[in-house]
């Protein structure tokens, strides 16, 4: 009899509950639901994992609210959010692969990811470093990558560029912060209260703006008059001019996300809202563009996932960096899985600092 067969449904051989997020259609925090299940052995080119910790991004709001394009492409509903993890290798689906049971492991998945078993090909897959724990772990992947290939792969910036990054206590934003310091790239920081200043500041940040109490457009002005060489911002309608505004000549907005569009209360979209944003945000001409010698990038993580050079070389040198103690990984904050609304209402508040992380 086939393990399968002879085990209680629901868990795995040592008796473990099976249990995944699953939301079966747009919606507050209700949608949220635990639900167990029985998966599969992993194929030949995969590695079952039994997920220790998992990264909560606000991608994952997105997907809840029905709002993330390549959810709708290629899942649809219902739909078990998450694209980071740690864990340990439980199963592996072929002997040819580099990893063996019991590797403590860390990586992405396209989509679900708020599980405590899960399948994942091996190219998402790396060694989690001896120097993490596995709540931090599960918080580098996404906003590590997301910044490395916003700056890195995106543009070339040069020693002593000065650059503008905006909710820098954020998971991206303090990732951001530390890989601009490393190339000696002089950060400008911007957070929305006063308790993310000096959080900001210990990961390398030049200056820092809270924009609860100063202008920050002015006072951004006043420490680059000739301008900034990129702008990082993820705010949407409401900087995203001003952050144009600011760039120098050959500089590079990069727009990542559209936060000021979605609500930080109540957990439900306001369409009104949605759609006075959407009308309100800036339309940027690439004759005018040309004029001012200035440029517009923006990038979705999601659609990258099966880009298997960029993947392996980002993450390589992110574990590298990790291993070295050049970089940390976020501050983290941990729910259990049956908190995972309350970690969407904090994380939908923007008030939070770094990461954070399920344990299922």
């Amino acid at each position: 009899m086939s393990n399968e067969s002879s085990r209680e449904f629901g868990k795995d051989e040592q008796g473990r509950k099976m249990r995944k997020i699953q939301i079966s259609g747009p919606g507050g925090y209700e949608k949220l639901e635990i639900v167990d299940f029985e998966i599969e052995s992993p194929k030949d080119n995969e590695v079952q994992i039994e997920v220790r910790a998992i990264g909560v991004n606000y991608a994952d709001v997105c997907i809840r609210w029905g709002l993330y394009e390549s959810a709708k492409q290629f899942i649809g509903w219902p739909i078990t959010p998450g694209f980071e993890w740690s864990g340990i290798v439980k199963e592996v689906g072929s002997s040819r692969n580099s990893f063996k049971v019991g590797d403590e492991v860390f990586g992405v998945s396209f989509f679900g990811g708020y599980t405590s078993h899960l399948n994942v090909p091996i190219h998402q897959v790396f060694k989690k470093p001896q120097n993490l724990s596995f709540e931090q772990a599960a918080a580098v992947p996404t906003v590590f990558l997301t910044a490395y290939f916003a700056l890195f792969q995106n543009m070339i910036l040069r020693e002593n560029s000065k650059i503008i990054v905006h909710s820098a206590a954020g998971g991206v934003g303090s990732c951001l912060v530390q890989l601009a310091n490393l190339k000696n790239i002089e950060v400008l920081g911007i957070v929305g209260s006063s308790h993310k200043v000096d959080y900001v500041k210990s990961l390398g940040a030049k200056s820092v703006i809270d924009k609860s109490k100063e202008d920050w457009f002015e006072v951004s002005r006043n420490f680059s008059p000739k301008g900034f060489d990129a702008v990082f911002d993820a705010n949407g309608y409401t900087t995203l001019k001003k952050s144009f505004d600011l760039l120098a000549p050959m500089g590079k907005l990069v727009s990542y996300g559209f936060h000021s569009m979605l609500p930080k209360k109540g957990g439900r979209v306001n369409w009104f809202k949605a759609i006075y944003a959407y009308l309100r945000t800036p339309r940027f001409n690439p004759l005018d563009m040309t004029n001012q010698n200035k440029s517009l990038l923006t990038f979705n993580l999601s659609f990258l996932f099966d880009q298997v050079d960029i993947l392996k070389e980002s993450m390589e040198e992110i574990i590298r960096l990790l291993e070295a103690e050049q970089i940390s990984p976020p501050r983290v904050a941990t729910y259990s899985l049956e908190e995972v609304g309350s970690a969407h209402r904090d994380l939908e508040s923007a008030k939070t600092v770094g990461k954070l992380i399920l344990l299922p």
